[in-house]
């Protein structure tokens, strides 16, 4: 054999050695470890510090309110205000577990629950559409918005006499005048969400093809609706009043009813009850409109 033909044949049986050689070995990777129970409670307590926080300052707050109303009871102290029949803390709580086992407290509860569903149900049905058509539409909101401003300052409970003479049964009265508490409030933040949407948008919206009905529901209902949700808490908290001053005056159940008839009976705890009852109730009924609210548009809850 030539050397030229020796030198080839040696380079070639040291090219597999050199390459297996060169070839770099895999890392051996220890598998990751999950984070402790710590570790994921510190973490969640960093997200959610400022909730905690909030929630904390509250259970504060009416500890303190709850500590200052005992004392002030239980004194009997008169300094402009006078306390010596005001119930005491524990008083009303008694009456709450003697009530809470009465089937007619919870009639009461359960037909004012009912009364103010269908009422501010109706007032929403028809104060967002139309408040969004009178902000869409110069004329309808100038044939429509004189006769709601004239009416919207008219008291709830200026309406029960004409509510009486207007509908056949109580009943129907009281909805009716649930209905105008709520109804005002969602109109007038509805038609407000309409007159901020930028009209670039809109003109936008027109430039690419876009139809009125597309208009109105990729724009406009978008662009109001934080507006649309406000006009709804502010209703249902005015619905709750109106409820209460139609059930004091011509109702024979209802939570407000009962507030009058244990004033009536000189029971002063039940009168406390009843009032605490509506504010826990109309609590539960904004709360229930916010989470509403922030399934709706998520993109509000992150901020």
């Amino acid at each position: 054999m030539s050397s030229p033909a020796i030198l080839r044949h040696s380079e070639d049986s040291s090219m597999p050695t050199a390459v297996a050689e060169a070839a770099p070995t895999p890392a051996v990777t220890s598998p990751a470890t999950p984070p402790s129970f710590s570790t994921l409670a510190l973490r969640w307590y960093r997200l959610n510090q400022g909730r905690l926080r909030a929630t904390a300052v509250g259970i504060i707050s009416l500890l303190a309110f709850l500590l200052v109303w005992h004392l002030l009871t239980t004194y009997r102290v008169v300094f402009f205000v006078r306390f010596t029949n005001v119930p005491s803390p524990l008083a009303v709580y008694a009456s709450f577990t003697k009530a809470i086992h009465d089937p007619k407290f919870l009639l009461h509860i359960a037909l004012s629950c009912r009364r103010i569903f269908i009422g501010f149900s109706l007032a929403a049905i028809a104060g967002v559409p139309l408040g969004l058509v009178m902000g869409r539409f110069k004329l309808v909101h100038e044939i429509i918005f004189p006769i709601a401003e004239v009416l919207r300052p008219i008291p709830a409970i200026a309406w029960v006499p004409m509510a009486i003479m207007l509908w056949p049964t109580n009943e129907q009265s009281i909805v009716f005048i649930t209905f105008l508490g709520s109804f005002f409030p969602i109109l007038v933040n509805t038609l407000h969400g309409m007159s901020l949407v930028d009209p670039v948008l809109v003109r936008a919206a027109q430039c690419l093809g876009a139809r009125e009905r597309s208009i109105f529901r990729e724009v406009y209902f978008p662009a109001s609706l934080p507006h649309i949700f406000t006009g709804l808490t502010v209703g249902m908290g005015v619905a709750w009043v109106s409820l209460i001053a139609a059930e004091m005056i011509s109702g024979q159940y209802g939570i407000g009813y009962f507030t009058w008839e244990a004033y009536s009976l000189v029971q002063y705890p039940d009168i406390a009850l009843g009032m605490i009852a509506i504010g826990v109730l109309g609590l539960g009924s904004s709360l229930l409109i916010r989470g509403a609210g922030h399934l709706v548009m998520p993109w509000r809850s992150t901020r």
